[in-house]
């Protein structure tokens, strides 16, 4: 049995659909039992919470790997009951961020400091560094449901995003095969846009006349702190104004160990254009937190 953490979210459920396609026994775990409805067909749902290491017990029950998300506040914690449970392997998703070391950046730290309570748990691991997750463009589906303007921060950043599902292809084969155990994998898609790049993309996909608007740096720092705490937000303006973190580097990492190619944007979200579409209210709160 293989442990997903976060089966519900944007990179759990990707690495829950990898296992399952190749035949793994997996079990989703998610915080309610409401979002136990979210799981795929197949999966074994149980319910816990990483920021409370003893609701894991039960889980972690006849696990012998884990996928792990770094974003809880008790990571040790977490990965002693992984450890006392017999546990034989954890493949934590961590952050592009993660590499350079960077403490008193408040969004790096949270990933670092996770990497290494793994790592001193004793639990053969694996880091994944991703860079930004093609899903954290959902952000723009209350702005499309309103006109054919997407106004969104850091114009000039650009970024080799991700698909989910190439993180997932990744976690699957360091969930289930040997070989990586100790190491820690930079990933990033196979081509470095700007947040107009992908305006555009989407523009072609829906058939719609989109277009893309720089939004200021106030505005921006008032839009992220009403949905994140305020050191997080200088943690993207250093990241992404200030240029502290380079995610516009394109890596051969998802195909050197998949042997595939890593999906476009333009592929992704094609595959994803029904949500684009998709219809409800327009008060949503934009996401940032891509997990």
């Amino acid at each position: 049995m293989i442990l997903v953490t976060g089966a519900a979210g944007n990179a759990g459920g990707a690495v829950v659909r990898a296992l399952l396609d190749t035949g793994e026994r997996v079990r989703g775990l998610v915080r309610r039992e409401a979002d136990r409805s979210r799981l795929p067909a197949g999966v074994e749902p149980s319910t816990g919470d990483l920021d409370e290491p003893g609701t894991l017990r039960a889980p972690l029950r006849d696990v012998r790997a884990v996928f792990m998300l770094s974003g809880c506040r008790d990571v040790a914690g977490a990965v002693a009951e992984m450890r006392n449970a017999g546990v034989e392997r954890v493949v934590l998703l961590s952050s592009s961020a993660a590499p350079d070391g960077d403490l008193s950046n408040a969004i790096a730290r949270c990933h670092i400091v996770a990497e290494h309570a793994v790592r001193e748990s004793g639990v053969p691991f694996t880091f994944i560094q991703p860079n930004a997750l093609m899903s954290k463009t959902f952000r723009w589906i209350p702005q499309l449901r309103d006109g054919d303007v997407v106004r969104a921060p850091f114009a000039h950043a650009r970024a080799a995003m991700i698909d989910p599902d190439d993180v997932g292809a990744v976690a699957a084969l360091a969930l289930t095969s040997t070989g990586h155990e100790g190491r820690a994998y930079r990933l990033s898609g196979p081509e470095s846009l700007l947040p107009a790049d992908c305006v555009a993309v989407l523009a072609d996909v829906l058939g719609r006349d989109l277009r893309f608007e720089a939004q200021t740096d106030p505005d921006a720092r008032a839009d992220l702190s009403d949905v994140m705490p305020l050191d997080h937000v200088e943690a993207l303006f250093r990241f992404y104004a200030d240029g502290d973190l380079d995610e516009s580097k394109v890596l051969a990492t998802v195909r050197d160990l998949t042997g595939r190619r890593p999906r476009r944007f333009e592929q992704w979200a094609i595959a994803h254009a029904d949500r684009f579409r998709a219809t409800a209210p327009a008060h949503t709160t934009p996401q940032w937190k891509e997990h």
